[in-house]
């Protein structure tokens, strides 16, 4: 009988081990496809440290103000999201839509005021699903493509008035001092002509009427939503360089982690990481003659046009953290990789979600998607770009 069952256990063993091979690497499969520009960040930034030995100046490469920011905002948007504060204040509005017309400017203007205060990817990461649910339930998905387009362009053209509503901008904004009137200064025109940009798109959504449903009444977690409103006025205050960033981060972790630690665990660790690499990237090669000189060259003949077209390359925040090595002229910096956000489907990470969110509803239409994507941003691109040019 043992004779039987020896033979069997190896064949066992290796099964097993195989079954957990093919686990591990659908596991580092799928962390790939989802952080494609951090793994890319993380792969250059590893090479850099062979061109550049690590040294004692490593330690300045690093913004440990914009990394305490950005981590306190997404640590009080996750602990927001938890109890449903942004969706049910959306749907508020929402529900007073009445046509198709009046529901795509909702979503859209949701998504656009949204991006100011929670960044692009989590506007979009928080707005999407209620479009797809709005859209769905009242037999309307056709409009489904035009409306996901305009609130992905949306949410990367509405934070750019604010020094925290995209990474790019808290990054330049800390890194360069520069004064909070001065920044809105610099971005109110491209804000405001963005913001008529995509209300005469929407205008041209047919007005269908429309009854939306799953319109039963849900109230806030008042005591909590205030609680974490206090909380994101504090990181406000800290963005705006009033509250001091390491008095701010310790208050944060401990009434999160308090009040909501599962909203630790949501945060996007990736993001951070991702400046973690191009924090490091970024400061190696500002070290190697010979790009820095490549670099330098392209940013004197122009800084706008050099974010922008750098931004359709590499996406919107690995070019703010590179060019600014680089160029001391943040106005332009500023407006490039602001105005850079649209185009392409990678010149701003947030484009990638709804482009995901998008092709797990719909299948079969990726390619009419993608057209239609790009006709619209770079139709918003060239309008932006002109316009950039004639105010700087």
């Amino acid at each position: 009988m043992n004779g039987h069952l020896v033979p069997k256990r190896p064949h066992i063993h290796v099964h097993q081990a195989l079954n957990v091979l093919r686990n591990g690497a659908c596991a580092v499969s799928g962390f790939v496809k989802a952080n494609v520009v951090l793994v890319i960040a993380a792969t250059l930034a590893v090479i850099s440290c062979f061109i550049v030995k690590p040294d004692s100046q490593y330690i300045g490469y690093f913004d440990f103000k914009t990394l305490t920011c950005l981590f306190c905002t997404l640590a009080v948007i996750c602990a927001l999201k938890n109890i449903r504060f942004f969706t049910i204040t959306a749907k508020k509005i929402v529900k007073c839509a009445g046509n198709t017309r009046t529901l795509s400017l909702a979503l859209v203007y949701i998504t656009f005021i949204g991006s100011m205060f929670l960044a692009n990817d989590m506007a979009l990461l928080t707005f999407l699903p209620l479009g797809y649910i709005s859209l769905s339930e009242t037999g309307k998905q056709r409009f489904m493509a035009p409306i996901f387009i305009l609130q992905n362009i949306a949410a990367n053209l509405g934070g750019m008035l604010t020094p925290f509503g995209n990474p790019q901008n808290l990054y330049i904004y800390t890194k360069f001092n520069i004064p909070t009137g001065e920044f809105m200064a610099i971005m109110v025109i491209p804000f405001a002509v963005s913001m008529a940009l995509f209300t005469v798109c929407c205008l041209f959504i047919p007005k269908e009427a429309l009854e939306l449903c799953g319109a039963q009444n849900e109230s806030f977690d008042r005591k909590r939503s205030v609680f974490y409103l206090v909380l994101f006025a504090l990181t406000i205050l800290t963005v705006f360089r009033i509250v001091p960033y390491y008095v701010c981060l310790p208050i944060i972790l401990v009434a999160v982690l308090f009040a909501d630690r599962s909203a630790l665990g949501k945060v996007d660790y990736p993001l951070l990481l991702t400046f973690v690499c191009f924090f490091l990237l970024a400061g190696n090669v500002s070290r190697i003659p010979a790009v820095s000189q490549f670099f330098s060259s392209m940013l004197d003949q122009s800084t706008l046009l050099t974010a922008i077209g750098s931004c359709q390359v590499i996406s919107n925040v690995p070019s703010a953290i590179l060019l600014s090595e680089f160029t001391t002229n943040y106005k332009e910096l500023l407006l490039g990789v602001n105005i850079g956000g649209v185009g392409t489907l990678i010149s701003s990470l947030a484009s990638l979600i709804t482009f995901r969110e998008y092709t797990s509803h719909v299948k079969g239409k990726t390619l009419s998607y993608l057209l239609m994507f790009t006709a619209i941003n770079f139709g918003f691109l060239i309008i932006l770009t002109l316009l950039a040019l004639l105010i700087i």
